[in-house]
């Protein structure tokens, strides 16, 4: 009969285990714990670093993954589309660029941060930084940089 009881158990401890809330992007406590605006930096050195310091990335939990970009003004709603298929929305209203950078078409480039919460490794972080170089150059803008967020 205990050996019943166990098996029962464990079934219904599996049953209730609840999965965790999803990081919420709106939280207050969110804090940069990694970041990389060098395009030469591997994406497992800053997360090496950022592990490092304070306050530290978390590898085993979730982060919101931004991406830091400058496109002409046209190219943002097809930024956002083409981002959004992947689960990316904009992080803040776009804004002009300081002076003294310039986009392809002549006209001020506008600064968009895309993000969205996902578990970060170096794998998928330099995937994502690659697509969005990619994007970015199509739309004649530039990749600038990413960072990581999680709860201080």
């Amino acid at each position: 009969m205990s050996e019943h009881a166990g098996v029962l158990g464990r079934i219904r401890r599996l049953m209730t285990k609840r999965t965790p809330e999803p990081l919420d992007v709106t939280r207050q406590d969110l804090v940069v714990v990694v970041e990389s605006f060098d395009d030469s930096e591997a994406c497992s050195t800053a997360l090496d670093r950022g592990a490092q310091g304070a306050p530290h990335w978390i590898e085993a939990d979730d982060a919101v993954l931004r991406h830091h970009l400058e496109l002409p003004p046209a190219a943002v709603e097809e930024a956002l589309a083409l981002a959004g298929q992947d689960g990316y929305t904009a992080a803040v209203p776009s804004h002009p660029v300081s002076p003294g950078h310039s986009a392809a078409d002549g006209g001020t480039p506008l600064s968009l941060i895309l993000q969205r919460v996902q578990r970060l490794d170096a794998m998928h972080c330099a995937q994502e930084k690659s697509r969005m170089a990619s994007l970015a150059q199509r739309l004649g803008g530039n990749a600038l940089g990413w960072d990581a967020l999680q709860p201080e």
